[in-house]
């Protein structure tokens, strides 16, 4: 535990101007990050009396080794670079919700020569415009099933559409009138781009004129005595308020709004969020989040605000944001939201009428979230402690292993040696710090050296990353103080993100029992590292062997810690086998183009594309070579060389027949060489 004024600046060194300031820890790890409108006053106040300091700050100054700043010229653009620096750091102590990027969306592809309706999950891309998010996938079909009677928009995979343009006929959709068909040109590109632009101006809300432009036409299709077509404007009709039924009216004046609510206590806090587009309830979502900053309700809001809108643009945020209490920088904030949608953003607290009504709703929806939460994180966590409890006894470690590392073997009768390297934390997968190793230092199937190699390679880089961060004195000597001025963003040199090796753990896991534990405890004593502690999971008899034991430990069958041992040994397992597999299915796909110095894929799949087979590519002179798009003549010239230089491949025998393949078949062998998806973008 450090201290604080250990490091604390000299008077008159921090600045009297808005800015943003990160703590480091003695490894050089951004921990956290903050803003200010003024820095001197509100970095001076984490250097204040520990017992004057909020538990979860006291912690955080303590953790710190030192602490540096960024002088801004305006609040907005201080909002804008601490955001930036949360998403790129990841920091330990600021809050960051638990991201809702399983919730689906309706999505439309505009980006493409005739647009698709989709359901999409994950980050958003570019040239796709969304709707949403929604509880569930299925409720976003429902509504798009009923709205293609009107909008007959395309909502098949590139893989059909391109069939139906190969064969000339539509899928069932195109049959029953729920698509427009443009894949056998029933309408023009232009005319189904204009069905999926009144469709997302449906969605977006703007529903009156096309049910009055529908009910004209069903009037004048009657009056004119076209009574199937009135029929079918009229179920058309139907089905359009059936769609809208679905999304409850809570705003007679069309109103577009995101209302945010915040339930917390002192260690959690859930927020949710009701999207609001038209005057109706068009998504849902919520988060969850740990409080480990000292932060109060406006604060909470602050956080959502930057996670909901730090990545869009235009009519993604909405006219008017509606939260419980305003951030500390509410005009700062508003001028933020404001840049990002393009116009004036109004964030405000509902004061009465249905706005304050609903905010109830969504506050009601964000309390039963934190319960719900709370009953499962429960159990989940009293286990979890109750399993590295009874690990640390069974090994005899003087504390609970926050950090354990699994390592494991794999290969394929010598081939393909591969190890893996995962990370659980208080129990949980830390899937970003999985590692994989290719082994180097020799061939053929030997776990125990193999392990030894591992470890040591690991364990070495942990000390090298070590010696780096003893290595730092900031300005002034290794007390030191702040540094004034920085530039904006990351440096090159220390740059405060995780490194790959800068964290020991406290226990090792091998995969194996006596033979590679001692391997591996061998890699650290050749280290001189004595405060890791080391143990081995032997599959046979779900043994826990110790260095230097005669005896394994033996865990009851019913162990939350034996579940535990036995769930990460699992995941380094099925991790090194993926990556060996992977490994050998690349080698078996390697074809003769593989290994022309500087070629790349791109240019390998044109060559291919061109010439049809590796033999036709071989007898091509180097002006034909010239021929293929994106091959200069000095590539051709190292293609031609390379290929002279190669040993034909022997021709292929059909196992049934006996019979020789002939040579013209070897461009289906180098087309099957590339992956699926290769072969896709080939095609």
């Amino acid at each position: 535990m450090a201290d604080p004024s250990s490091y604390r600046p000299k008077p008159g060194q921090i600045p009297d101007s808005p800015g943003v300031y990160k703590f480091r820890d003695e490894h050089r790890r951004v921990i956290y990050v903050g803003k200010a409108k003024s820095l001197r006053p509100r970095l001076s106040s984490y250097f204040q009396d520990l017992a004057n300091l909020h538990p979860r700050t006291r912690t955080m100054v303590t953790t710190a080794a030192s602490v540096e700043w960024t002088v801004v010229s305006t609040e907005v653009e201080a909002l804008q670079l601490e955001y930036s620096w949360i998403k790129e750091y990841d920091p330990r102590f600021n809050v960051k919700y638990r991201d809702d990027k399983s919730y689906p969306s309706l999505a439309v592809t505009l980006g493409e020569e005739f647009p698709r309706v989709q359901v999409m999950r994950g980050p958003k891309k570019k040239g796709v415009r969304y709707f949403g998010p929604y509880g569930h996938a299925w409720a976003i079909r429902e509504t798009v099933d009923l709205m293609l009677r009107v909008f007959p928009v395309r909502t098949c995979s590139a893989g059909v559409f391109k069939n139906a343009a190969r064969t000339g006929r539509p899928c069932l959709l195109g049959y029953i009138g729920k698509c427009s068909a443009p894949c056998v040109g029933r309408v023009t590109p232009g005319e189904h781009r204009e069905l999926a632009e009144e469709f997302c101006d449906f969605m977006a809300g703007r529903t009156g004129q096309y049910l009055k432009r529908l009910e004209q036409q069903m009037r004048e299709a009657a009056e004119d005595m076209e009574y199937e077509k009135a029929a079918r404007l009229r179920d058309d009709i139907g089905a359009l308020r059936r769609a809208l039924e679905k999304n409850a009216v809570v705003f007679n004046d069309a109103t577009d709004a995101d209302l945010i609510a915040v339930a917390e206590d002192e260690l959690e806090a859930a927020v949710q969020i009701f999207h609001v587009r038209g005057g109706r309830v068009r998504g849902q979502r919520g988060w969850v989040t740990d409080k480990v900053e000292a932060v109060d309700t406006a604060g909470l809001v602050e956080h959502a605000l930057q996670q909901l809108y730090g990545e869009e643009q235009g009519d993604a945020v909405p006219k008017e944001v509606l939260v419980p209490a305003l951030p500390e920088d509410a005009p700062a904030v508003s001028q933020w939201l404001a840049g990002r949608r393009g116009s004036n953003v109004s964030l405000r607290i509902p004061q009465r009428g249905d706005k304050k009504d609903l905010m109830a709703t969504v506050l009601r929806n964000a309390q039963q979230a934190l319960v719900l939460h709370k009953t499962k994180r429960a159990s989940d966590l009293t286990t979890r402690s109750r399993a590295l409890e009874e690990i640390a006894e069974a090994l005899g470690l003087d504390s609970a292993p926050l950090r354990i590392e699994c390592f494991d073997i794999s290969h394929l009768q010598g081939d393909d040696v591969v190890a893996s390297m995962v990370v659980f934390e208080d129990g949980l997968p830390r899937k970003s710090e999985y590692r994989r190793f290719q082994i180097k230092s020799f061939e053929g199937q030997d776990d125990v050296r193999a392990m030894h190699e591992v470890l040591t390679r690991r364990f070495r880089r942990y000390l090298q990353e070590k010696e780096k961060t003893g290595e730092w004195t900031e300005e002034g000597g290794a007390g030191g103080t702040g540094v004034l001025e920085v530039p904006a963003g990351p440096q090159p040199e220390d740059d405060g993100r995780p490194r790959r090796f800068a964290y020991p753990p406290q226990l090792v896991v091998v995969d194996g029992g006596q033979p590679q534990v001692a391997a591996a405890q061998r890699a650290l004593d050749e280290l001189g590292i004595d405060d890791v502690a080391v143990c081995g999971l032997a599959k046979r008899l779900e043994e826990v062997w110790l260095p230097g034991e005669d005896d394994p430990v033996v865990l009851p069958r019913s162990s939350e810690g034996l579940y535990l041992l036995q769930r990460v040994r699992d995941t380094a397992h099925d991790f090194a086998i993926r990556y060996q597999r992977a490994k050998r299915a690349k080698r078996f796909r390697a074809g003769p183009l593989d290994e022309v110095p500087g070629l790349g894929e791109t240019r390998k799949h044109a060559l291919i594309k061109h010439f049809g087979s590796v033999k036709k590519l071989r007898s091509a002179t180097i002006d034909q070579i010239c021929e293929v798009p994106g091959i200069g003549r000095r590539t051709a010239e190292t293609v031609a060389a390379f290929l002279a230089q190669a040993t034909p491949a022997a021709p292929a025998v059909n196992t049934a027949t006996g019979e020789i393949i002939e040579d013209d078949e070897e461009s289906a062998a180098t087309t099957a060489a590339f992956s699926p998806s290769e072969r896709g973008q080939q095609e």
